[in-house]
């Protein structure tokens, strides 16, 4: 009989470990890799964010105007993350700030890295991606300025600065 209760007891307890097993699996999400654009944002699992944070944001109208006389000619390569909170705040920010300019969406390139900043095809390489979002903003195709991560001010106003030359530095720049 003790035999008998041990081995149910032993039963009890290997099943109770299976099933915590089974609990603290961690399904990964989805995250978006590579060039990306807009609509896969307003898609689920993104658009509970992308919408939520595009709608929410307000622009600030004298700033948006500056940005319009001073955004042509200007293409620009963005890296985010759909992981990063960063990224989930600022990419929608600028994507309203894109469309009130009525900034040419040919002109964006945006790229979506996994948690290492890299794509399967290396498209960050010699772009010293380090944080996300970053927006790269090029004239003539050079680099003019990068906004790196979150606005020293708010987003439009970083962006003018860059797109004016004026001395701009994001938070993570050392030279």
């Amino acid at each position: 009989m003790k035999k008998i209760i041990f081995v149910i007891t032993c039963m009890f307890f290997i099943n109770g470990y299976t099933v915590a097993q089974q609990k603290t699996t961690i399904n990964k999400p989805n995250y978006l890799e590579g060039i990306t654009s807009q609509n896969a944002f307003k898609e689920a699992p993104y658009a509970s964010w992308f919408n939520r944070n595009y709608d929410n944001y307000k622009l600030d109208e004298a700033t948006v105007k500056e940005v319009k006389k001073h955004i042509k000619g200007i293409t620009i390569k963005a890296f985010m993350g759909t992981w990063c909170g960063d990224s989930r705040r600022e990419v929608p920010h600028f994507y309203k700030l894109l469309e009130e300019i009525g900034f040419d969406e040919s002109d964006l390139e945006m790229i979506a890295v996994n948690r290492g900043k890299k794509t399967a095809d290396n498209l960050q390489e010699g772009l010293n991606i380090i944080r996300v979002p970053t927006f790269i903003f090029y004239k003539k195709g050079k680099e003019i300025g990068r906004f790196v991560e979150y606005p020293k001010e708010i987003l439009e106003k970083d962006i003018l600065k860059i797109l004016k030359e004026e001395p701009y530095k994001h938070a993570y720049d050392r030279s």
